[in-house]
């Protein structure tokens, strides 16, 4: 059976490969060509940070194979015999699994440290990001992690053991847990992170306030945050449900975008909303999670022997985290598509709630700023685009000359 996992974990890590070599050599061809939204610097700029970029994925996903193999074979069980002295059955389970994931975490590290520190910063999106900020950053992520995390496996790992009917209260119990993250979103980012003011420009947010009301839209408000002192992207969202809903701005969008803009790009996100994207996404992921869980059900307890571990609650939520990428991937094409025709009915709503011109310039700025290369191989853009391109969204708004 492990022999059998690990080839199903090696076609799909060969499969991404495959998809990230695609996708550079289409860069490498496209940049022989004429730019394309952006000027030709900024174009040759752009396709060089995707290619970057992709060459981090593959190294990545042959990273990712080679910890499978090691965590099956050896780490696992390595784990497990040297924590010991914990009496408790689920505080040492619970302690194996918060182990094995802070491991993991410091591993990704030094990725996370080239992207902001190097990479990103070679194209000037992250200048204004000190060692201090993400030192802070890191702290705060991780001690958050730790407190909720603990409090998650714990109760996971109780109905593991003690239920047999453990994978679908696993899959209530973390589904829960998402649902809230995305009620608190906002209030934990603004809480520990960013620093949300109310927006300062007054015919702005009475604009977007007659936008709100004009779909129902009830929120705690409409806040900027100082996005730019970690990167310089551009970026909106509507965070949080129920009364933690908000809109909130990045102060780089604010400074780049046009009033007209802005209110162009806030009504496409209003259009998600009018049309229930979230809650689509949110019963999409539901399904998920609920096959992922099943599957997982299905395991034979023989594969545990085969580690060289227990068959636990250390056994299952490890074979969970490190086998999920591999389901989830199987979805990512539908969540894909599903996602691009939701964008495109969100342009409509958009457009309606301000111009398709306004819209349309708005989105170009977007890719400019963003160092979005314009074009991709069309296997990658299925596989992994939840928007379509802007060339595409344009066509759809009726606007051929770019």
């Amino acid at each position: 059976m492990l022999e059998i996992i690990l080839y199903f974990y090696l076609a799909y890590t060969l499969i991404k490969v495959a998809i990230s070599y695609l996708q550079i050599s289409h860069i490498k061809s496209k940049l022989n060509e004429s730019a394309l939204f952006l000027s030709e610097e900024d174009y040759q700029k752009a396709g060089k940070y995707a290619i970057e970029n992709e060459k981090m994925s593959i190294l990545s996903s042959f990273l990712e194979f080679l910890l499978l193999y090691v965590w099956l074979f050896f780490g696992l069980s390595f784990l497990e015999q040297n924590i010991m002295g914990i009496d408790d059955e689920i505080l040492k389970y619970t302690t194996l699994i918060m182990s094995f994931m802070i491991i993991g975490g410091i591993i990704s590290l030094p990725f996370d440290i080239y992207s902001k520190f190097v990479l990103d910063r070679k194209y000037g999106f992250t200048k204004n990001l000190t060692i201090a900020t993400f030192i802070k950053d890191l702290i705060i992520s991780t001690a958050l992690f730790i407190i909720i995390g603990t409090i998650l496996v714990y109760a996971m790992a109780y109905f593991i053991t003690t239920n047999e009917y453990w994978w679908i209260i696993s899959f209530a119990i973390l589904f829960t847990f998402i649902i809230l993250i995305n009620i608190f979103y906002p209030v934990i980012r603004g809480a520990f992170f960013d620093k949300f003011k109310p927006l300062e420009d007054e015919d702005l947010k009475t604009s977007i306030n007659d936008l709100l009301s004009s779909v129902d839209f009830k929120s705690s408000g409409v806040f900027s945050v100082d996005a730019s002192k970690r990167d310089s992207r551009l970026n909106a969202y509507f965070g949080g449900l129920g009364k933690t809903k908000r809109v909130v701005l990045f102060d780089t969008l604010i400074e780049k975008l046009t009033k007209g803009e802005l209110i162009s790009v806030l009504g496409h996100e209003l259009g998600h909303f009018k049309n229930k994207d979230i809650i689509k996404n949110i019963a999409s992921m539901s399904v998920i999670l609920f096959t992922t869980f099943f599957l997982l059900g299905q395991i034979p307890e023989s594969l545990a022997t085969e580690t060289g571990i227990s068959y636990s609650a250390y056994f299952v939520i490890t074979m969970f985290i490190l086998l999920s990428p591999m389901v989830f991937f199987i979805f990512t094409p539908l969540m894909s598509l599903a996602s691009r025709h939701n964008e495109f009915e969100a342009d409509k709503f958009g457009i309606s709630k301000g111009s398709k011109e306004e819209l349309a310039s708005a989105l170009i700025k977007l890719i400019n700023e963003n160092l979005s290369f314009p074009s991709s191989h069309k296997i990658y853009s299925a596989m992994y685009h939840s928007h379509p391109s802007v060339k595409e969204r344009l066509e759809a708004m009726g606007i051929d000359e770019f």
